[in-house]
This record gives structure tokens, C-alpha cells and sequence, in this order.
């Protein structure tokens, strides 16, 4: 932003709410203090009346359905002074569409390994089937954000344009040391040292490699998905606790020793900084999010080697993890959000608004 003055943001986004995944956390945190810094956020999500379908083997996900118009009427009647389509499903394709129709300036942003996630549940699609279709959904807007800079030299290479940084937060108060071991912890009786691992019981989360490491005490997931059932009755000796949230999660992550985190397709690991902020020191291969965020933060190990990475963390300080990640805020993630959405100049801008008021009357 040129001049600092409050925005009308337009956020569209297929992951919303009561989804709980690292996407919906940074959408609602972002938006959350973006209304606090004084921008006024409107959101189009699935749940606002659409007619929806669960995504295939995602069912947590719904896909809405008809939606353009709808979507037509919101733009006109807020008059959007920045618009950032976060996601790539029905809603996201359809404001895409719409901002293309109408010549209207948009940013996107990068969550998830989506080739990687398709490829895994149906491996007769090619990653290059996914890479052509998210290139052509993000090279049409002014600005694709990326959280790492690993995503953004892997997406460069593949020939996405326009890429930006955007970090992430981590909510302090909430994960915190000072939740560890309240009234004998949440792993009572359970053989130490405790390997936790937080997020979907799903394949593109890499699991078995954590589940098969052989490493000393107990394994315990927490979290829901579809392959929840195989892999309880495939390893009975670890404990499957189904989802956990707000103080209870928190709880989860402080009484953990360590935190692992085998996915090799996410773009970040929102999980990552929530298991540091409670002092956990966290063990992940060198993907990308991972390798970004741990090396040289005396916070957590990653090798090629996942037990040589567990072991390795269960080495580090905890206090040294909490400070790490106290260097994470959700004010500076969205202050880099807000900056990243206007990149045209204030003319420019004035007249994107005039052709929206126009589009009002004659729409």
C-alpha cells in the first residue's frame, strides 16, 4: 500500500471454517487482524448458503457449487479495494474467472503441494497435469504468495511468475511451555519419551515413514482423515487420539517430547511453529517448509534420515524452541499480507474502483 489507508478486502477461499487445518488457521488469523489493523475483510467461503459436494477423499472439504453470480452481486456491492483469491477449488476458480472477465487486478497464494496431494491419492494423474493447471490458475494474477523460499524457487522452476514471500504466526498465548504437564500431562502412563504427530491421518502426510521409524518410547497422532482406521489396525502400538483443539491441542503439543512432521508435501507446517512455542523441538525430513524453518533455529533437526532426525531433537533445549518461535507473529504475517495486495499505484487504483462502481450500475 502506497498511502496506509484502510483497504475493502475481498477474500475468496474454498477452506474456511469448520475446517481446521494450517490453510483455514492463517486465512482466519490473516483476516482477523487485518480487521484489527482497520481494513474492512469480507470473506467468500462455503458456507455462506451454496450448494456444496464433498471433495473426493477430502470430504472435511466442500466444493461450492454455482456460485458465480453470487459472487458477481458481492463483488459489486463491496466494491473490493484489493481482492486475494487464497485457494483453488470451485469458489476460488470462479472469482478467477470473474476478476479475468472484468480486467480486475488479484492476488493469489500458494498453500498446498496440490500435484503432489492429487498424485498420491490418484497416482494415473501426472504431477505435469497439476503443475499446467495451478501455473495457469496463479500466473493470471499480479502476485502469487509463498511462505518459504524453497516454495518459491521450486515454483520459479516450474514457471510460476509474480512470487512474493508471505510468513506465518504462531499464537503464543495459546501454545505455550506453561501447559506442559498440568496434572500429569496428557500422556499419562504412556512409556516416554512421546513422538507427536499433529494434522490428517492421510496419505500426502507421508505417515508410515513416521509410524515404521524405530525409535524409543510412544508414538501418538492426533487428528482425523481418511486413512485413520487402516493405520490404527496396521500399527496397534501407537496411539491414534482423533482431533484435539484450542487449550486441549495445546496440552497435546507441550507434553510432547518431540514433534514429527513427515510430510513431504505441505508448503510450510503451520504445526511446525505450535509444537516450538510450547518448547517441543520438532524432527522432519528436508522438505520444503521444514528445511526453511529449522536449520540453525536450535529448534528441531531434519535429515534424509527421519530417526536420526528424532533423535537428534529429542537433544535440544526446549526453551531454545520457545524462543524461535516467539520471533513468529500473526500482526507481521498480515501486515506482509496487506502489502502484498495492492502492487499497482494509487491512479491505477482509483481507476479499478470507478470501473467497480460501474459494473454496479450497468452489472
Amino acid at each position: 500500500m502506497d498511502d496506509g489507508a484502510p483497504l475493502r478486502i475481498m477474500l475468496i477461499t474454498d477452506a474456511w471454517e469448520p475446517q481446521v487445518n494450517g490453510v483455514v488457521r492463517t486465512l482466519t488469523r490473516t483476516a482477523q487482524e487485518c480487521r484489527e489493523m482497520g481494513h474492512e475483510v469480507e470473506v467468500i467461503h462455503p458456507g455462506l448458503g451454496y450448494r456444496t459436494i464433498p471433495l473426493p477423499t477430502y470430504p472435511e472439504i466442500k466444493l461450492a457449487l454455482g456460485a458465480k453470480k453470487d459472487i458477481e452481486a458481492r463483488f459489486k456491492a463491496f466494491e473490493p479495494e484489493a481482492i486475494h483469491i487464497a485457494t483453488e477449488g470451485t469458489l476460488g476458480q470462479a472469482a478467477r474467472s470473474i476478476c479475468l472477465k472484468w480486467k480486475l487486478p488479484f492476488t493469489t497464494s500458494y498453500h498446498t503441494k496440490f500435484p503432489e496431494y492429487v498424485n498420491a491419492r490418484f497416482p494415473f494423474i501426472p504431477l505435469s497435469f497439476g503443475y499446467s493447471f495451478m501455473r495457469r490458475f496463479h500466473n493470471s494474477g499480479n502476485r502469487l504468495m509463498v511462505a518459504t523460499p524453497s516454495m518459491r524457487d521450486d515454483l520459479e522452476k516450474r514457471g510460476f511468475n509474480n512470487i512474493t514471500p508471505w510468513a506465518r504466526g504462531v499464537d503464543t498465548d495459546l501454545f505455550h511451555p506453561d501447559k506442559r504437564g498440568i496434572d500429569g500431562g496428557v500422556y499419562k502412563g504412556m512409556e516416554g519419551p512421546i513422538s507427536l504427530y499433529v494434522g490428517r491421518i492421510a496419505v500426502e502426510k507421508n505417515l508410515e515413514a513416521f509410524l515404521k521409524t524405530d525409535i524409543p518410547g510412544t508414538k501418538v497422532l492426533v487428528g482425523p482423515g481418511p486413512q485413520f482406521d487402516e493405520l490404527k489396525a496396521r500399527y496397534p502400538e501407537a496411539h491414534f487420539v482423533g482431533s484435539k483443539s484450542g487449550e486441549e491441542l495445546a496440552r497435546y503439543f507441550a507434553d510432547a517430547d518431540i514433534f514429527v512432521f513427515p510430510s513431504l508435501t505441505d508448503t510450510f507446517g503451520l504445526v511446525i511453529l505450535e509444537a516450538m512455542a510450547t518448547g517441543t523441538p520438532v524432527a522432519a525430513f528436508p522438505a520444503p517448509g521444514p528445511k526453511d524453518l529449522i536449520p540453525g533455529s536450535n529448534a528441531g533437526w531434519v535429515s534424509e534420515d527421519l530417526r536420526e532426525a528424532c533423535l537428534k531433537a529429542l537433544e535440544m533445549k526446549r526453551e531454545d524452541c520457545r524462543t524461535y518461535a516467539e520471533g513468529f507473529s500473526w500482526r507481521s504475517c498480515a501486515e506482509e499480507f496487506v502489502r502484498n495486495l495492492k502492487p499497482q499505484p494509487r491512479p491505477e487504483r482509483k481507476r479499478f474502483w470507478r470501473r467497480l462502481r460501474r459494473l454496479g450500475r450497468t452489472g
